[in-house]
């Protein structure tokens, strides 16, 4: 019997360091979204730069590899970062305060489509992403 057509579709989901800390903590809402994602070949990712952010006593280092290990970390290539400055330019956010969630913009961006962002900080990542990428909150 084929399986019912859900709102997910062959695409990328990115999670952000919030998305990738609530996956590791075995979160619910995070834990059914990255299923669900995955039960319909989406690829997960994270950018390179989002477990250096991740990592926090909160969550184990043993944990944290654990997880990496089940998606695909993304490089920050020259490509990634000219699109991440060219979004905070665009957008007027600093590189200082917005740097990762630009390149972790940028990586939805460049992704398969359709792109999910899932974070907890939508009202930026929305700004950074434009209509191109859904945003979808942690």
């Amino acid at each position: 019997m084929a399986r019912a057509r859900s709102r997910l579709s062959a695409g990328t989901l990115v999670l952000d360091c919030d998305g990738l800390v609530k996956w590791c903590e075995a979160d619910q809402r995070v834990t059914a979204f990255v299923r669900e994602a995955q039960d319909n070949d989406f690829r997960v990712v994270v950018s390179a730069m989002t477990p250096i952010e991740a990592q926090d006593v909160r969550v184990r280092s043993d944990r944290l590899r654990w997880y990496l290990s089940r998606l695909k970390i993304e490089p920050v290539t020259e490509d990634i970062s000219s699109c991440a400055i060219e979004l905070l330019r665009d957008t007027g956010l600093h590189g200082h305060k917005y740097a990762i969630d630009a390149v972790v913009a940028a990586t939805a961006l460049r992704s398969v489509r359709p792109a999910i962002v899932l974070t907890s900080d939508e009202d930026d990542m929305s700004s950074l992403c434009g209509k191109a990428v859904l945003v979808a909150s942690t």
